[in-house]
């Protein structure tokens, strides 16, 4: 009885391997024995290009007045009786900013010329007195003092008349000044003229941005600076404010002995115009030539970790490669095209886009544009 039941179960064990064989077999196996690869992304390809980049080096600075004229009080003791001008104004050669009290000027004007009368009609009187003693001299009427004592009188009197004109004219240069008044074209940048002040000579009461033009100030090392010459165009970007441009007006001929940068002065003839202020910070680019370059467009271009890579095509099977990523060195950029420095030949085949949802020896469908 138990010998029945042993090769019965045997029998079962038997029937149970060859049912389930077929299950684990398919006729869609390669022949080599290799697992058939999806490809993972469906990609255009590029090749690099020869174009030419302008040379350019970049730098910072701040915006600044070309020349600022400060305009004070050239008078003493006297009340700012009006003020004309506010900051922002724009001037003129000459125009009248602010006006000084002149009551007292101009009573001191009047005595000074009431003193130069005074003066002159002594020496229409003293030149009759010496005219005579010379007619008369040597004949005895007068005495050789007295004929001296004349003409010493003549002199004595030309002598007040030019210290009295001295006295009017000082007066009415106190007058002039009474009125102050622009030293040039301009724009009023700081105002110190309080109406009512009493201002002491010296003292500043306007300061002028001179004929409203302004400049870049840019530093750079010495080494930057030996690429520069007067003359030089430049691009000054300030973002979300304006773009303008100029020209190198001269390099400074010191370097600071901080920082040991020097600074590169460039004329900004449009800058008022674009909205550019004094004390504003600016980026700027100089052009320096240019040179042909091999570049990629930026499409093709991944970054990771802080370095550029690009996926590069092997060998094609059919519509499929491989693809290798390659580390590459950036240059300068034009447009959406950055120069490749290392890294990649010009007859490389590239991944056009898409390559940051690659890895490196992924497989990739390559497809004509």
């Amino acid at each position: 009885m138990k010998h029945g039941n042993s090769l019965a179960l045997i029998t079962t064990a038997c029937l149970a391997l060859v049912t389930v064989s077929p299950i684990g077999y398919s006729d869609d196996k390669p022949a080599d024995g290799t697992a058939a690869s999806r490809p993972a992304l469906s990609v255009t390809v590029v090749q690099p290009s020869q174009q030419t980049i302008p040379l350019t080096l970049s730098a910072n600075g701040s915006i600044a007045a070309w020349q600022e004229a400060i305009i004070g009080a050239e008078i003493s003791d006297q009340r700012l009786a009006e003020v004309r001008v506010q900051v922002g104004e724009t001037v003129r050669k000459g125009q009248v900013l602010a006006v000084f009290a002149d009551d007292s000027v101009a009573a001191d004007v009047a005595q000074a010329k009431a003193a130069l009368a005074e003066a002159e009609a002594n020496l229409s009187e003293a030149r009759l007195n010496a005219g005579s003693a010379r007619k008369v001299a040597g004949s005895g009427v007068l005495s050789a003092q007295q004929t001296a004592q004349y003409l010493t009188s003549e002199k004595t009197a030309e002598a007040k008349v030019q210290s009295a004109k001295a006295q009017l004219d000082s007066q009415l240069l106190r007058l002039k000044h009474t009125r102050v008044v622009a030293s040039d074209d301009g724009i009023i940048s700081a105002r110190n003229a309080t109406l009512g002040a009493v201002a002491t000579p010296g003292q500043e009461l306007f300061r002028l941005i001179r004929q409203n033009r302004l400049e870049w100030r840019a530093e750079l090392t010495a080494a930057e600076m030996a690429k520069l010459h007067a003359g030089v165009a430049v691009t000054i970007n300030i973002p979300n404010v304006a773009q303008t441009t100029g020209k190198v007006r001269l390099l400074a001929p010191t370097l600071d002995m901080q920082s040991r940068n020097g600074l590169v002065y460039v004329d900004l003839p449009d800058a008022t115009r674009h909205g550019l202020r004094s004390g504003t910070f600016a980026q700027g680019e100089f052009t320096l030539g240019s040179s042909p370059a091999l570049t990629i467009p930026q499409t093709a271009l991944s970054l990771r970790e802080g370095f550029s890579y690009v996926f590069k095509l092997g060998k094609s099977n059919g519509d499929q490669a491989s693809v290798s990523q390659v580390k590459v060195q950036l240059g300068r950029r034009m447009g959406d095209q950055y120069e490749i420095l290392e890294g990649i030949q010009a007859d490389d085949r590239l991944v056009a886009s898409g390559a940051a949802f690659l890895a490196d020896g992924d497989t990739v469908k390559v497809v004509q544009p």
